[in-house]
């Protein structure tokens, strides 16, 4: 069962190849969103790179790193300290225990993101040191894939058994947040939904609406 004191939102998911873009898209979203999720891709765990430089954020927000890196531990043990919450993909944490450990000894949150193909059963071990669990409802590593119908099932079973957060990550507009939502999701990551609108107050407007 969702416990009551989860929280419903949105928050925009950010691809960038340097500094610039970065700052750009952090601009045009900071009207509506205090919380950023922050995609970091290496071209070796996913096909393409994103945020794969030594980048800044701006301060009075709220950000989370979906990590789509071949080695996470290392990457969190350099750039820990630019993040309020870690979500390394669990298929290439080495040691979660240890892992968990070091992310909580830093004051930092930290949640596990599955793949597709990955089943829940490897992170249930974990589940009551995580901040959350985030469910890519999409193959990973790109804007605009394909939404995969499977995942609801897999976010319903999740949620029998887990009270804290679930996070859904992929194609996430206003028709596929509502299915997430109904299977048992709370927050929703929306990247290319956001990046192709041309009417962002409205279409912002309209997704919080849904998540309430």
């Amino acid at each position: 069962m969702k416990s009551k004191k989860l929280r419903n939102k949105v928050i925009p998911t950010i691809i960038a190849n340097n500094q610039l873009e970065l700052n750009s898209i952090i601009k045009a979203y900071k009207k509506h969103f205090k919380h950023f999720q922050i995609d970091v891709m290496d071209g070796n765990f996913v096909y393409n790179k994103s945020n794969w430089f030594n980048f800044k954020l701006p301060k009075d927000n709220t950000y989370e790193a979906h990590l789509m890196v071949y080695e996470p531990e290392n990457w969190i043990s350099k750039n820990y300290k630019k993040f309020d919450i870690l979500i390394p993909n669990f298929e290439r944490v080495k040691n979660p225990k240890k892992l968990i450990k070091f992310v909580k000894s830093k004051g930092k949150k930290i949640g596990f993101a599955l793949n597709p193909e990955t089943s829940i059963m490897y992170i249930e071990p974990y589940l009551k040191d995580l901040y959350c669990v985030l469910i890519l409802t999409v193959k990973p590593g790109k804007y605009g894939a394909n939404f995969l119908p499977d995942t609801l099932e897999k976010i319903n079973m999740l949620r029998m058994d887990y009270s804290g957060n679930i996070e859904v990550d992929g194609h996430q507009d206003k028709e596929t947040i509502k299915l997430c939502k109904k299977a048992g999701a709370n927050i929703f990551a929306v990247g290319s939904f956001l990046k192709n609108s041309k009417d962002l107050d409205k279409d912002v407007a309209t997704l919080k609406k849904i998540v309430k």
